[in-house]
């Protein structure tokens, strides 16, 4: 077991380097908006996380204390930390004095591991995996925020290759509904969030065979999509208002847009992403259909391939998004969170986000899973978040 472990946990942090490897040291400091975080704040925190809670609890002292209050992100049981706007102020330490610390601490843990130390903690060595493949997928969407942004636009990697293939005709497949189980079961890794497993009545219902594409996004804004109030929910058409949105992000006027190889023309059969709960929602409705609740989507996903297959790190453009679900991220019947800190994790989240589905093209290997409930607030759209329609069958003509 300790060999599967520490093998599995090289890959890991191994990847978080490489995936920070074509970015200088003034890439790494940027910070672009108060939801993005350096690439350098994010080597730190993950190693942050597993010195606090895998080498703490058996007695190794911390490399230095004051990166406790750097890198901590919210979990108020571990005490203060640095407000999440500043992070990109934090010039010290260096991007080399924080790589090091990641060599230290994959050095104590690895070795904690072969020396039988952490027996009875490979639950929470298996969290804090799990934790850096989401920032893993964190790194990519800040950075192409912070590199999206600037006024060249420069690319991440410019060797990346497109994703050109054409879309499939959009097409829906029924679901009967009735009383069906979601959540996860008892066995293997899955977040507090994803359980109990449980019961819930679902109406028969219609699921599009694919996610909308850039035509059908295309088609909503020159139908006058962006300035119709009456398709909008009233926080969205007041966001709207407010910031201006004409497109999803990175879209510009003139047909083209930013991705992480840099500025480029749109593809129309290229699946849409970049778009927030509220775009979302406009444009099913605007194309006469709504979004699945997470518990169509997931029993939809127990029946056909809604995960997709995940980040080919020469290949980050869609492919695959995020689904937008109309369910509000709450807890299910009978939840509990962990123990101590890692109760934070995800609980204390559980207002004012909504849900998503699937993964994107962005998501590590064996991250994903159709139980796996990410969540953010309607209003985000520096994710890799897209739309799939749904329908209810007693409502067709």
């Amino acid at each position: 077991m300790s060999a599967v472990l520490g093998s599995r946990f090289e890959r890991v942090r191994a990847r978080t380097v490489r995936l920070c490897a074509p970015l200088s040291a003034e890439d790494a400091q940027l910070q672009s908006m108060a939801d993005a975080s350096p690439a350098k704040w994010h080597l730190a925190h993950t190693t942050w996380f597993f010195e606090t809670f895998v080498l703490g609890p058996i007695g190794v002292a911390a490399l230095d204390p004051a990166f406790a209050f750097l890198f901590n992100s919210y979990y108020e049981a571990a005490g203060p930390r640095a407000q999440r706007d500043r992070r990109g102020l934090v010039s010290r330490p260096s991007l080399a004095e924080v790589h090091a610390y990641r060599s230290d601490v994959d050095r104590r843990v690895l070795g904690a591991i072969v020396e039988g130390r952490l027996a009875g903690a490979e639950s929470v060595i298996e969290l804090g995996l799990h934790h850096e493949q989401q920032h893993q997928e964190l790194i990519l969407t800040d950075i192409k925020h912070a590199l999206g942004t600037q006024l060249t636009r420069p690319a991440y990697r410019s060797d990346l290759v497109g994703a050109r293939q054409g879309a499939e005709s959009l097409a829906f497949a029924s679901h009967d509904g009735g009383v069906v189980q979601i959540g996860a079961g008892d066995d293997g890794f899955a977040f507090d969030n994803e359980r109990p497993r449980h019961r819930v009545i679902l109406e028969p219902f219609e699921l599009a065979s694919r996610c909308v594409t850039n035509r059908d996004v295309q088609a909503f804004i020159a139908d006058g999509g962006y300035r119709t109030p009456e398709l909008w929910l009233s926080d969205g058409w007041a966001t709207v208002q407010r910031e201006g949105w004409t497109a999803p992000l990175y879209w510009d006027d003139d047909g083209a847009l930013y991705d992480l190889a840099g500025v480029r023309a749109i593809d129309p059969d290229e699946t849409a992403c970049h778009v927030s709960y509220y775009e979302a929602d406009a444009i099913a409705r605007w194309a006469g259909a709504r979004l699945p609740t997470e518990a169509e989507w997931e029993h939809a996903a127990e029946r056909s391939d809604l995960v997709p297959d995940q980040a080919d790190e020469d290949r980050l453009h869609p492919g695959a998004v995020w689904q937008w679900t109309q369910s509000a991220y709450s807890a299910y019947p009978g939840y509990r969170p962990l123990a101590g800190a890692l109760g934070e994790y995800n609980g204390k989240f559980m207002s004012g986000q909504m849900v998503l589905r699937g993964g994107s093209c962005f998501t590590p290997h064996g991250h994903a899973r159709p139980t796996y409930r990410n969540f953010f607030p309607p209003h985000a759209r520096w994710q890799m978040t897209g739309v799939r329609f749904a329908r209810d069958v007693t409502s067709r003509s």
